[in-house]
């Protein structure tokens, strides 16, 4: 058996912090490549994407099923109070976007 010995500069400091994402500082919210994120309307709200693009499922209502959209910079998606929708990005380069208050 042999040990390792781990010198102070080869231990990750707990408080440091990573970087936050430029976007992130703007007010708007990063999703990583492969990564899916669900969201639920508890307001009126405004889904719009500001960088990559973003493939979004929103769930059947009483009036229409459920509707498959690929939205790209600049689109937004209005949504009604209550209103799911999923979405993940539609490439390997991840996308930006915000949620707002309709």
């Amino acid at each position: 058996m042999t040990a390792t010995v781990l010198s102070s500069s080869s231990i990750p400091s707990l408080s440091r912090q990573a970087p936050v994402p430029p976007a992130v500082r703007r007010g708007a919210w990063q999703l990583q490549a492969g990564q899916a994120m669900s969201l639920r309307a508890q307001s009126a709200s405004v889904l719009k994407i500001r960088q990559g693009r973003v493939w979004v499922t929103r769930d059947a209502t009483t009036q229409w099923g459920s509707e498959d959209l690929v939205l790209s910079p600049g689109d937004s998606l209005q949504l009604a109070k209550g209103e799911r929708v999923v979405m993940e990005p539609w490439d390997g380069f991840g996308a930006t976007y915000t949620w707002d208050a309709a």
